[in-house]
């Protein structure tokens, strides 16, 4: 597989069965998290006005529209097990925009996943490496190797859409 672009599926990719099933987890990762650890939290690392990044562009017309972007590390125990990246569009107004704005430290998988009206696309996977911005952010939770595995979505409500980006740290195969 290449590194550099995202793909529909991780195919012959060197991952660890753990690994990939995480990757590949159908439902809520904040559920699995907190089935599989006796203290989860989500900390909220940042949140306000960006721009996508180039990898998103495709999504928020080019880049050129600003959005907000919010990040967090969802933790296991004490442990940052994945950094997660969510981009949704200023351009319009809806529920999503409000209930973004007022997550704070709770997780946007829980809203995703209990509200009927969401809609989620095709899963896609990369290997990031230390030139992609989001292995960089993710790098400075946790000691890591030379590349760290990420998944995305494009969630839908309404006419909304946010990208949501995780980003798997070593410590999510010891969770089982």
């Amino acid at each position: 597989m290449r590194s550099n672009r995202w793909q529909s599926g991780l195919g012959r990719a060197a991952v660890s069965p753990s690994l990939a099933s995480w990757l590949s987890e159908p439902t809520s990762l904040t559920a699995r998290c907190q089935r599989l650890s006796t203290g989860f939290r989500v900390r909220l690392l940042a949140y306000g006005r960006g721009r996508p990044l180039a990898d998103e562009g495709l999504i928020f017309d080019q880049g050129r529209q600003p959005a907000w972007v919010r990040e967090v590390a969802l933790e296991c125990d004490g442990v940052p097990v994945i950094f997660a990246h969510t981009t949704l569009s200023t351009a319009g107004r809806g529920r999503l925009s409000r209930w973004l704005a007022r997550l704070g430290s709770r997780s946007l998988g829980s809203l995703l996943f209990a509200h009927p009206g969401f809609r989620r696309g095709d899963i896609e996977f990369r290997r990031l490496d230390s030139r992609h911005p989001l292995y960089r952010r993710a790098a400075a939770l946790a000691a890591c190797g030379p590349h760290l595995w990420a998944r995305r979505s494009l969630h839908r409500l309404g006419g909304q859409q946010v990208v949501v980006t995780e980003v798997f740290l070593p410590a999510i195969e010891r969770l089982g």
